[in-house]
């Protein structure tokens, strides 16, 4: 069921499958976080095999699609800060009453996860990442953020996305999923543009969290991409050497949006850590 409901103090819209075993009394549970410049949309291939399984909860998150963003502090900015986000994820659980919870985030849906695993570890069983990791933005990026709100706050979101959302796929890839493109794209406008500026500050004020992945509060499962664009695979191949206790998968022929591009695979391995 697709509906609004309100959690720590804002209007957020989400999607919850409910439990294909309530009969049965079991219950598996789960929440997927999207990443910037998407929606709960992203996920709806993904939801439609583990729906069978499990209880899945999908949003948008903060500032995206059709949820507010985090309320105005007292100097009048409003920051969609990763612990704010992981507040409201908590809110959200314990409202939908979910339990054995799998807890999953795609790249700023991934900030936010780990986030929520240093907050909240005894709230959910484990944690999946998504082309993600746990750095804080250096000096370089940090700019790229500056430079994209200045683009936001000229009226030029359309053109952003346009720019942005195919570099999330391998080149190779692209014709393929052509449909789930131009669909991120067209959700975009959904998008407040405030919102989205809310989030850009709150991935480039983020907090490093290699804390978590040295010494994991719940087993933790990362999906990588070995053509992905905004992480190179040196880096990658570092992460996974530098974090030994996280479960890695690095899924070839494919780029930033690698549950999309290699569906069955991620689908596969989701269920086996899930259990």
């Amino acid at each position: 069921m697709e509906y609004f409901t309100t959690a720590a103090g804002i209007t957020v819209h989400l999607l919850d499958t409910g439990n294909p075993h309530k009969d049965e009394g079991e219950e598996k549970t789960v929440v997927l976080l999207h990443g910037y410049l998407e929606t709960m949309n992203i996920w709806n291939e993904l939801v439609e095999l583990l729906k069978v399984r499990y209880r899945v909860i999908t949003l948008d998150m903060p500032g995206h699609g059709l949820t507010d963003s985090a309320p105005e502090k007292e100097d009048g900015t409003v920051i969609n800060s990763m612990e704010f986000c992981a507040d409201m994820v908590k809110a959200l659980i314990e409202k939908c009453g979910a339990r054995h919870i799998c807890l999953g985030g795609h790249s700023m849906g991934g900030y936010a996860t780990l986030a929520f695993c240093r907050k909240y570890p005894d709230i959910i069983d484990k944690a999946v990442l998504f082309n993600s990791n746990p750095y804080r933005d250096d000096p370089a990026k940090s700019e790229d953020r500056r430079r994209e709100i200045e683009i936001i706050r000229s009226g030029k979101l359309e053109m952003l996305a346009e720019l942005s959302i195919p570099k999330m796929f391998k080149s190779e890839n692209l014709r393929l999923f052509d449909d789930k493109i131009l669909e991120t794209i067209e959700l975009c406008d959904m998008h407040n543009p405030d919102g989205i500026v809310a989030s850009v500050l709150g991935m480039q004020q983020r907090e490093d969290t290699t804390e978590v992945m040295d010494n994991p509060p719940v087993p933790i499962m990362m999906f990588e991409g070995d053509s992905d664009r905004f992480m190179s695979i040196e880096a990658i191949r570092k992460m996974m050497a530098d974090f030994p206790k996280v479960k890695h998968i690095l899924l070839e022929n494919t780029g930033h949006n690698s549950f999309i591009e290699v569906l069955p695979a991620v689908y596969q391995h989701m269920c086996n850590f899930i259990g």
